[in-house]
Formats: C-alpha cells, sequence, structure tokens
C-alpha cells in the first residue's frame, strides 16, 4: 500500500508565503505527473498547479505569478512554494500524482493525499 504524505501548510496573514510538499510514503513507488488542487468551502475542486515527469509546469491564473511547484526526483517529493497569500487562496490543498513502480517503470495509479488546510488571514 502506497499513500501520498502531505507536509506543511497552516495559518499565514495576506502577503506571506507557505511551502507544501507532498511525497509518496514507500520509495519503491516514483511520482509521475502530480498536480496541487485546492478546495474552499462551498467550491469545486480546482487544480493549482501541475509538474511532468518532464519538468512541464502548468499554473491556474489565479496564482501564476505567486505559486511556484517544483520536484526533487531524489527525494520523490513535490513542493508548492505559496507567495503573497491572499485570503481567497484559502482552502484545503490535496496532492494527487500519478505513480509508477521504480522497479520496471509501470504504471501503478493515481493517487491523493489526505488535505493539507492553508488559511490567509486579511
Amino acid at each position: 500500500q502506497v499513500q501520498l504524505m502531505e507536509y506543511g501548510g497552516g495559518l499565514v496573514q495576506a502577503g506571506g508565503s507557505l511551502r507544501l510538499s507532498c511525497a509518496a510514503s514507500r520509495n519503491r513507488f516514483s511520482i509521475v505527473t502530480m498536480g496541487w488542487y485546492r478546495q474552499a468551502t462551498g467550491n469545486q475542486r480546482e487544480l493549482v498547479a501541475q509538474v511532468t515527469s518532464g519538468g512541464s509546469t502548468y499554473y491556474a491564473d489565479s496564482v501564476k505569478g505567486r505559486f511556484t511547484i517544483s520536484r526533487d526526483n531524489a527525494k520523490n517529493t513535490v513542493y508548492l512554494q505559496m507567495n503573497s497569500l491572499r485570503p481567497e487562496d484559502t482552502a484545503v490543498y490535496y496532492c494527487n500524482a500519478d505513480l509508477k513502480r521504480t522497479w520496471d517503470g509501470a504504471y501503478f495509479g493515481n493517487y491523493w493525499g489526505q488535505g493539507t488546510q492553508v488559511t490567509v488571514s486579511s
């Protein structure tokens, strides 16, 4: 069994920064593509940023220039650096990843992290 473990999040004032990280719980599985999603109360879950195995990135318009997604393949971890945070960034943030088996590269499945709360006060 493998899980995506999320770290970071918390309470920050507007204009502040936070860094989220997400890693597979077992190093027998590598992250292929990972996305960070968020869901605010009463809203649908939305894709915030994504990074592919080749390092290509995508950002939602609402976070461009403020958020940066990156990956450390050696640590099998993906990060979301969030700067210039705004109250409207308040949400539960989830990581979602496609995993592959490290020993033969076979696709293993799509997984979600447990979610971490980010609250930005005005």
